[in-house]
């Protein structure tokens, strides 16, 4: 591998690792969406929740004043008690608390598969250029670069899904959820997104041939025509 091709793919990869990070982070994190029902009184105690791919967290808040006109419970900052329980579709031979939602199942079990896949897929692009750094092994930049450019497809698509998966809770009338906002375990899935999809399109970008300066480099460089 060239130098200058060597130095763009290791920037790559230290842009790639920060995605994994993030990724990481998202998996492992249950802060995807805080949920909150209304709240009509003070001095009363009331349950906010957030979740995350693996597990629901609910934490009981005893709300004095309110600084704002809002009606929700929270922030979530504030002390409380916690439950914490993984979704029982993760966990069958225990009792754990589940969403109240009949579909919430299945939305959880995607999400969840499909950020699993993108874990797989970035693996494999780390072992592939990794091994890209031997010694006539530029070929296997390009599988590394469509390989982190699935992983961060696999990430927004599971992304989309808990999306989809908390507007269908807020939307129902069998929860007590009105409302909600994305925490930084999204945005870290978010930021994951980005930084693999265009590290991946980045890599397919230096593994191609390099294009002449100039259409007068091609000329030169071909061999002459034998005289007869």
């Amino acid at each position: 591998m060239l130098e200058d091709k060597r130095t763009k793919v290791k920037i790559t990869f230290f842009v790639i690792l920060v995605g994994i990070s993030c990724m990481f982070t998202a998996v492992v994190t249950d802060y995807w969406a805080v949920l909150s029902p209304r709240v009509e009184k003070l001095n009363t105690t009331c349950e906010a929740a957030h979740f995350g791919l693996w597990r629901l967290c609910k934490k009981s808040i005893f709300i004095v004043e309110k600084a704002t006109k809002e009606k929700g419970c929270g922030p979530i900052s504030l002390p409380g008690d916690y439950n914490c329980s993984y979704f029982k579709h993760f966990t069958p031979g225990q009792e754990a608390e589940v969403f109240e939602v009949k579909t919430q199942k299945e939305y959880n079990i995607s999400a969840a598969a499909i950020a699993i896949f993108s874990l797989a897929f970035m693996i494999l692009g780390t072992l592939c250029i990794l091994a890209s750094f031997g010694k006539g092994r530029d070929y296997l930049l390009k599988p590394a670069g469509m390989f982190y450019a699935f992983a961060g497809l696999c990430t927004i698509i599971s992304v989309e899904v808990m999306r989809q998966s908390v507007k269908r809770m807020i939307d129902s009338d069998e929860t007590i959820w009105i409302e909600y906002y994305y925490s930084w375990s999204f945005a870290c899935a978010c930021a994951a997104f980005v930084l693999l999809f265009l590290s991946g399109i980045g890599l397919l970008l230096i593994s191609m041939p390099q294009m002449p300066r100039n259409p007068w480099e091609t000329c030169m460089d071909a061999e002459p025509d034998p005289i007869e």
